[in-house]
């Protein structure tokens, strides 16, 4: 049986990997020491010069059908693993058949719930790690995607300004439909409840969570804050003519929790005395593409939020509010963002992307202050920060050069 590898991005050196030996008896001439989270199936994380993929072995159809649905996700720009190929047709030395292989992109700076646990995160956090995976949910559901097995242990987070950001690895149990039942809605959110509320059980059994958080109530809450994000994003709203208004509201409203309106229905009545408006159209990013547009800067969107804020305090502070706002950003860039990210000493570059970084300076900026009494500088904060907190943060990342997206 002949080795065959399908990939979009082709890397010649997918060749030179022991195809013909169990994955699991990898060693560390290919697997790289990175946290990978519980899956039903053998998984790996290689790296291949500079770039590192995650490798699971499962049933070809499987691993096409998974490979296919990653990539439609992503040209739908839904938070999710990179595919980049599929390899069948894997013998051992005896001629025995080996599983096929589905390989995606390592996501750069992301961690399983476990690994971020094993980190330090304590209840306190919990509420952000639902939200990321309700926004997530939200998303797909949006798309019309069927999740099927929604769970912690089926998603990557990645730390974004102080919460976290939630990236679809698994989708083997996936669809992506014309069209979403409320049932079939409901269906993702009940096994979302006991997926979860299992999870966080196994991390109270492992001492990983303290025992007193309420893992029940936490599971729970899942479907109510589905249920407040998904109206506000779908919700039908009526209003009388006089209070027009209310559009705006409405597109502010969702701009604050990060999404974009990039359709808006608008109905009035033969008389135009009522008004009725639902968002058709909603994509998450809104601070993510005005940063980028002003800066060029890709990061989290609550990032972004963060990042831009501080650009706002940088106008207000030199007094540039008549000046245009993207020479405005420049300034900021090569002032305050350069100069700061540049002050990462490298052997702790891979502990925490850049705009993470940046963050976590402004919030211990907060602390130093207080304790001051005055305003502290955010370079003598930085200073403090690296001298006293990062080399305590665990590594995140192999290498700052190594690319991005993982296993499942």
């Amino acid at each position: 049986m002949a080795l065959h590898i399908v990939a979009n991005r082709p890397d010649p050196a997918l060749l030179r990997l022991p195809w013909a030996t169990c994955l699991e008896e990898w060693d560390d001439e290919y697997v790289v020491p990175l946290p990978r989270g519980l899956s039903r199936h053998v998984v790996r994380i290689v790296r291949l010069g500079t770039r590192t993929y995650a490798i699971k072995e499962t049933v070809a159809d499987i691993a096409f059908k998974e490979y296919h649905l990653l990539r439609d996700l992503n040209r739908l720009g839904l938070p999710a693993v990179l595919p980049q190929g599929v390899v069948t047709g894997r013998v051992d030395e005896q001629g025995e058949e080996l599983p096929a292989a589905l390989l995606t992109e390592h996501l750069q700076f992301s961690l399983p719930y476990r690994s971020l646990f094993a980190h330090g995160l304590t209840a306190d956090n919990v509420p952000s790690l639902m939200d990321a995976l309700v926004v997530l949910l939200v998303r797909l559901h949006l798309e019309s995607f069927f999740w099927g097995d929604v769970s912690l242990s089926n998603v990557l987070f990645r730390r974004n300004a102080g919460g976290f950001a939630a990236y679809l690895v698994d989708a083997e149990t996936g669809e992506l439909r014309g069209s979403l039942s409320e049932q079939m809605r409901d269906y993702d959110l009940t096994i979302a409840t006991e997926n979860v509320f299992a999870e966080l059980l196994d991390l109270q059994a492992s001492g990983s969570l303290d025992e007193h958080a309420e893992a029940l109530e936490i599971a729970h809450s899942i479907r109510e804050r589905y249920a407040d994000l998904w109206a506000e994003l779908t919700d039908v709203e009526e209003f009388s003519a006089e209070e027009m208004w209310r559009i705006e509201q409405r597109i502010e409203r969702l701009n604050d929790l990060g999404f974009d309106v990039d359709e808006l229905d608008i109905v009035t009545d033969i008389g135009g005395d009522q008004v009725r408006i639902q968002p058709k159209v909603v994509e998450l990013g809104h601070h993510r593409r005005e940063l980028q547009a002003l800066t060029g800067l890709n990061v989290e969107d609550g990032q972004a939020r963060r990042l831009l804020n501080d650009i706002a305090s940088f106008t207000a502070h030199y007094d540039l509010g008549r000046e245009d706002r993207t020479l405005v950003a420049n300034r900021w860039l090569t002032k305050t963002w350069e100069p700061l990210v540049a002050m990462i000493p490298a052997e702790h570059r891979g502990k925490l992307p850049p705009a993470e970084f940046f963050h976590e300076v402004l919030v211990h900026r907060w602390y130093l202050s207080e304790q001051a009494g005055h305003e502290v500088g955010i370079f003598d904060t930085a200073r403090d920060y690296i001298e006293h907190v990062l080399p305590h943060r665990p590594d995140e990342v192999v290498e700052v050069s190594s690319g991005g997206d993982s296993s499942g």
